[in-house]
């Protein structure tokens, strides 16, 4: 058995097609879908570019989904997007996706939606709001959002640890109702809350690209170069809205048939995803102007449609939705995320306890300090930040796993691969030039979201220095 063949599994394979498949949806699906459609418009300006972007990326990632199918056959145990890099490129590059991904992407998610959920909560009960000062040392105050986030956190933090079976059900329930209660919403919004004067107006000038100042609240034409400035700044939110689903290939070491159901799961469940986020944001342009999209109060279209739909009671319907969506989106997050930092572990690359399963059998210890660490985001107030810094450097991991394919295919060609990537070569190489054509766009346009998050990966190379001495 070679260093990248499938190790002995030590988990217990307790999740089914259904669960995994669950799994990829109710990760990807937080806030983001109820928010991120005000500054895409602001961006380009139009419904056909909105529906442009969301559908650009759900045309990505469904590309990516199908060939990490791929890479998911071929290590069908615990770490995933870890174990694919490693195999690919070597322990540096390996590590320096777990370093991110704990440092923030995975910790810095879990901090966001986690506050997320304690905002939304609190249009029900304001005395869990984030101007509910519980303690304040001058320097930093901590409120009862950041109370209730962190309360939330380790609520399913405990639950995961109790088994790997708990945090399925809750999984699979939350989903479930999320995807329901969204479906809900785009079928009142399309039939009650339909409005054929706002949809024909909406797409009067479909393709016209423009800017839309929040200052002055006009539009400003868009021509060449500025057109794909607003799509690439547009993408920023859709991405990260679409993210996560990758958390599935993670927990491969417990799922069923791993070989075959990680493939397929991730097909399923970016498909369903897909579907209803296009869905979402054609009820938007059904019920709200483009001016309203644009400008809807700190950027919560979905409330501003519902207010449409439902009337004074629409602000607590998108709350309850929210929160139910937030709360599964976490559990998925957490999940899946300690099961990285277990495989790393395991390759001497982290702090050795959490590499360790504990006596239900779950990386324990990795939960733990995947919820310390952020908790300790969620009372920064700077893991949105963080979250930005990074954006670059996901997309550029996705495409360097991706491009993976091609590397194992020369290096391992004899290797068992019972799912091979649909279109493979032509396929996953447009989904990296995409991601590089994005990635430079970023680049160029939106620096603040490129350059931070190469310090995050290059502080990575010392530790990983430090590690790596120490295993050797």
């Amino acid at each position: 058995m070679n260093e990248f063949s499938p190790q002995e599994n030590e988990m217990r394979r307790e999740l089914g097609l259904l669960d995994a498949t669950m799994l990829v949806a109710g990760s990807m699906i937080g806030s983001g879908i109820f928010i991120v459609s005000s500054d895409i418009v602001r961006n380009v300006g139009s419904a056909g570019w909105l529906i442009f972007v969301w559908a650009l990326t759900g045309v990505i990632t469904l590309i990516a989904a199908l060939s990490y199918g791929e890479l998911s056959s071929m290590f069908p145990n615990a770490g995933g997007q870890y174990v694919y890099l490693r195999a690919a490129y070597g322990r540096l590059v390996a590590f320096l996706y777990g370093w991110s991904l704990f440092m923030v992407i995975q910790t810095g998610t879990i901090a966001a939606v986690g506050v997320a959920f304690a905002k939304f909560t609190a249009y029900l009960f304001p005395a869990v709001g984030e101007n509910v000062i519980l303690f304040d040392a001058g320097f930093t105050k901590i409120t009862a959002a950041q109370v209730l986030a962190i309360s939330s956190i380790v609520l399913l933090s405990w639950l995961n640890s109790r088994s790997v079976k708990s945090g399925k059900i809750t999984q699979t329930i939350f989903t479930i109702v999320k995807i329901l209660s969204l479906g809900g919403l785009i079928v009142l919004g399309l039939t009650a809350g339909f409005k054929a004067e706002i949809w024909q107006s909406n797409w009067t000038d479909a393709w016209k690209s423009m800017r839309w100042d929040i200052g002055t609240q006009s539009a400003v034409p868009l021509a060449g170069a500025a057109v794909f400035a607003g799509i690439v700044s547009a993408m920023v939110g859709t991405i990260f809205s679409s993210d996560a689903w990758n958390n599935v290939t993670f927990i491969a070491g417990e799922i069923k048939n791993p070989r075959k159901n990680v493939g397929l799961a991730l097909f399923l469940g970016v498909l369903i995803v897909t579907i209803i986020y296009l869905l979402t944001n054609l009820m938007y342009l059904a019920t709200l102007s483009l001016q309203e999209i644009a400008y809807a109060p700190s950027d919560r279209v979905a409330i501003a449609a519902a207010l449409k739909i439902f009337g004074a009671t629409g602000t607590a319907v998108i709350a309850v939705m929210v929160m139910i969506s937030t709360f599964g989106c976490n559990n998925g997050l957490i999940l899946s995320g300690a099961r990285v930092y277990y495989t790393m572990a395991k390759d001497g690359l982290f702090f050795e306890k959490a590499g360790k399963l504990n006596r239900n059998e779950v990386p324990g210890w990795g939960l733990w300090i995947q919820c310390v660490w952020a908790s300790v985001l969620c009372l920064t107030g700077r893991y949105g930040d963080l979250l930005n810094y990074v954006i670059f450097v996901v997309l550029i991991f996705y495409a360097l796993t991706i491009a993976a394919v091609f590397i194992l295919r020369k290096k391992y060609p004899d290797m068992e691969r019972p799912y091979k990537a649909l279109g493979y070569p032509v396929v996953p190489f447009l989904y990296v030039v995409t991601a590089v054509t994005i990635g430079v766009g970023l680049l160029i346009y939106q620096p603040t979201y490129t350059w931070p998050g190469f310090v995050i990966i290059l502080l990575g190379i010392p530790v990983f220095m430090i590690w790596n001495r120490e295993k050797r």
